[in-house]
């Protein structure tokens, strides 16, 4: 009968064989290419030209083909003074594209703190439940090991220990889906003194300690280790 130590690695394994490399897609060239109005302003961050087509709410939410709004789509492009413009404008930041993904979890997919700064300070949420794993930006930048982002979206109140639909927190995707380095540690370090949960498990029964054992992560596995009573 083989061990637990045996039997982990192979259900991570399995668990992860089915996540795509690049959940979230940005405009390719060509799209890039046929934007028009507010969508070609947002992408370039044409302030001038934002501020001019910016004047009624259908106007800000309109959509391209994969259902980005100019406010994804200058997100997208990190094009922070267009986004700051959008929301001053009225842009909606809690909008979601094709894919599930609001504003808030794209910067943070792609750690972009100055543009994740201007849309927490512009009222954009970092709570929303997003993308097709019912996660959340917190979980999404702990899964790459974006610390400045986990440090970011822990500040404006990102709920600590929601479950995805894998089964999975930000403290265990940053585990799991994280290679044990040092801003995966960072990540985790952040998610701890925040007083994210070490006893939430993965679908097995499996703890953040246990998982980190498994992964052979020894900085993270003294992390997690409970301090000695005195």
């Amino acid at each position: 009968m083989k061990s637990w130590a045996a039997i982990l690695p192979l259900t991570l394994a399995a668990a992860t064989a089915t996540l795509p490399l690049h959940a979230q897609v940005p405009p390719t060239v060509t799209e890039v290419a046929a934007f028009q109005g507010l969508h070609a302003a947002a992408n370039r961050g044409d302030l001038a030209t934002i501020r001019r087509l910016a004047v009624s709410k259908a106007a800000l939410e309109v959509r391209d083909g994969a259902g980005r709004t100019p406010l994804h789509v200058a997100t997208f492009a990190r094009q922070h003074e267009a986004v700051q413009a959008l929301l001053q404008a009225g842009a909606d930041p809690s909008a979601l594209e094709q894919g599930r993904y609001d504003a808030v979890t794209i910067a943070a997919v792609a750690d972009d703190e100055e543009t994740l700064r201007v849309l927490l300070a512009g009222g954009a949420s970092a709570k929303l439940i997003t993308s097709r794993y019912d996660g959340t930006a917190l979980i999404a930048a702990a899964h790459l090991g974006h610390d400045g982002v986990v440090r970011h979206l822990i500040q404006a109140g990102a709920p600590l220990d929601h479950v995805n639909n894998l089964h999975w927190t930000a403290m265990i995707e940053a585990i799991v889906l994280g290679d044990g380095g040092l801003r995966h540690q960072a990540t985790l370090k952040a998610l701890l003194d925040a007083g994210a949960s070490t006893q939430l498990t993965d679908r097995s029964g499996a703890t953040p300690l246990q998982l980190a054992r498994a992964r052979g992560y020894t900085s993270m596995v003294q992390m997690l280790q409970p301090v000695p009573a005195r």
